[in-house]
């Protein structure tokens, strides 16, 4: 018996829903449950082939548990090593070099020294900063916010370089960036799935939290929407996330992308609606079996697995009659050495 486990935090209708789902499909030799996590032992595997990760971000102990299970083969939905090392800057550099619309930006240091470092641990960084030459660049109304946050925690729109400073100064000690806003007119959020599956939604940020997957309006340009759909599909395969939302807010028949950093994004019921979390929910459930039915984890991701998956171990071997021959031909060659006792 195969098992997928789906690990979460606060939300209460995503994870039990989509347990729900995968045992519906009544798939013969899989089973999913919400996993249980106790003793972790080093490199001591998981009793899951699956897991699907909803809260490790926030939870560390969660992190390095999933990076224990991947090395023993299972298949985490997302992959924790690269969502540990990813960041919303990087990911809109990216998209630039994809070729995928995104408002100007830039990263800043952090207002307030992070912990245990003082002006000495900055000496690199030039000062003051070129705020002129930031300002014109990234143009006024921006966004503040953190460089790897979410739920939008700590973002502030600002519209002066006044409002800037007023906002960065209660950045405390996070790395932020900043970024032209959109003069939107359109906005979605996309569930991709899978790498293939996207599900574009209506969205209006500036509605309250449960009213912002917005239904009502006229139909959407369709080419607008199929280009929507191939800048999410292109995002989620280079950053190989196999869970996450893109948005894209529309100016001029422009979709740039805004946020697309959300390996465990809002999936609750009351949040998006039943049309979406139905949609959701569906989509998950089919990939985790999926994944389930694969063989385990082939690790070339990874740049220990060579070493775990043998080839490593095969590359040596056949190398080895070469080394042989070589150090034949040298002590042949080489001088005789005196034994000093």
């Amino acid at each position: 018996m195969k098992k997928i486990g789906v690990i979460f935090g606060m939300e209460n209708t995503f994870p039990p829903a989509l347990v729900d789902a995968i045992n519906t499909l009544k798939v013969p030799g899989i089973q999913a449950e919400l996993a249980k996590v106790g003793e972790v032992r080093m490199a001591e595997p998981s009793p899951y082939a699956v897991i699907v990760d909803r809260i490790s971000h926030d939870i560390p102990f969660y992190r390095a548990y999933l990076k224990n299970a991947v090395l023993g083969g299972t298949v985490v939905i997302n992959n924790p090593f690269w969502w540990s090392a990813d960041d919303k800057f990087f990911n809109y550099a990216l998209a630039t070099k994809l070729g995928v619309a995104v408002p100007p930006t830039v990263v800043l240091p952090h207002k307030q020294h992070p912990p245990g470092t003082t002006d000495r641990s900055m000496r690199n960084l030039e000062y003051p900063m070129p705020w002129e030459s930031i300002f014109k660049y990234v143009g006024f109304p921006a966004f503040l916010k953190p460089f790897n946050g979410g739920g939008w925690r700590d973002v502030h729109k600002v519209n002066s370089p006044e409002e800037f400073f007023a906002a960065y100064d209660q950045s405390r000690d996070l790395c932020m960036t900043l970024q032209r806003g959109v003069r939107f007119k359109e906005y979605f959020r996309c569930y991709v799935v899978g790498q293939e599956k996207v599900h574009i939604m209506r969205y209006d940020p500036s509605r309250p939290h449960h009213e912002r997957y917005a239904m009502d309006g006229a139909a959407d340009d369709p080419r607008l929407l199929e280009r929507v759909e191939r800048d999410a599909l292109t995002l989620c395969r280079a950053l190989g996330y196999d869970l996450n939302t893109v948005e894209f807010a529309v100016e001029d028949g422009v979709p740039y992308a805004i946020d697309f950093m959300n390996p465990a994004p809002d999936a609750d019921l009351q949040s998006v609606g039943k049309e979406n979390f139905e949609w959701i929910v569906n989509a998950v459930a089919e990939l985790a079996v999926k994944k389930a039915r694969e063989t385990r984890s082939s690790q070339k991701d990874y740049r220990w697995g060579i070493f775990l998956n043998g080839e490593m171990r095969a590359a040596s071997s056949a190398e080895a009659p070469k080394q042989a021959r070589k150090q034949t031909a040298y002590k042949a060659s080489a001088p005789v050495q005196s034994k000093v006792i």
